[in-house]
């Protein structure tokens, strides 16, 4: 039966990652100089698979690292795959928040949600129907082997929702320009949802 690869790459540094501050999708920030770099270190050592076809976050951060990883390529925008919405945490530290009630119950669990911000489970839902608009494209254009640039928060909520093997979504991080390759089966996917991640990138 035929599949198809999908390699889900985390964007590069920026500025928020190296102050440590919350940076979702209401803050469209470029890479930094050491982002650039990084990235640039990685396209060089050549470790990064070919593809026919590149997808991005539509992020400034993402558009950029998509421009660097895979020059030449036209990346499509994949409007869903935005970064979670912060809320009222967006641009504050955990040391600034470390003593705000709603920030203990959100980081406990006990709120799925930020002031202001994002359900998990809308977070969830909305990254799936990103995923799922690249599986029909790339089924429908023919196309066997595709990468996306997104963020990191959003690969490990997707891959713990949709991915076998099944693991919490901490277990899923990766680096800055690093990532995961998943497999995709039509039939297990159309009937369950479920992609199978067989390599860390």
């Amino acid at each position: 039966m035929k599949t198809y690869k999908l390699y889900l790459l985390r964007h590069g540094l920026t500025e928020a990652n190296l102050k440590g501050y919350y940076a979702g999708n209401r803050t469209d920030l470029p890479l930094c100089p050491e982002g650039k770099k990084m990235l640039s270190d990685i396209k060089n050592e050549g470790e990064l698979p070919d593809i026919q076809k590149l997808y991005t976050s539509p992020l400034l951060r993402a558009r950029q690292s998509a421009e660097i990883l895979y020059p030449g390529f036209e990346a499509e925008n994949i409007e869903e795959l935005t970064e979670y919405d912060f809320g009222d945490f967006e641009g504050k530290t955990a040391e600034q928040l470390e003593k705000n009630p709603d920030y203990k119950d959100w980081t406990s669990g006990k709120n799925p949600a930020t002031p202001g911000g994002e359900d998990y489970t809308d977070f969830v839902k909305r990254l799936a129907l990103g995923l799922n608009h690249i599986v029909r494209d790339m089924m429908n254009e023919g196309i066997t082997t595709g990468a996306v640039v997104m963020h990191g928060g959003a690969i490990m909520m997707l891959l713990s929702a949709c991915a076998v093997p099944r693991k919490a979504p901490v277990e899923w991080t990766c680096d800055p320009g690093r990532g995961f390759a998943v497999r995709i089966t039509p039939s297990l996917y159309y009937s369950s949802g479920v992609i199978e991640v067989f390599e860390a990138i």
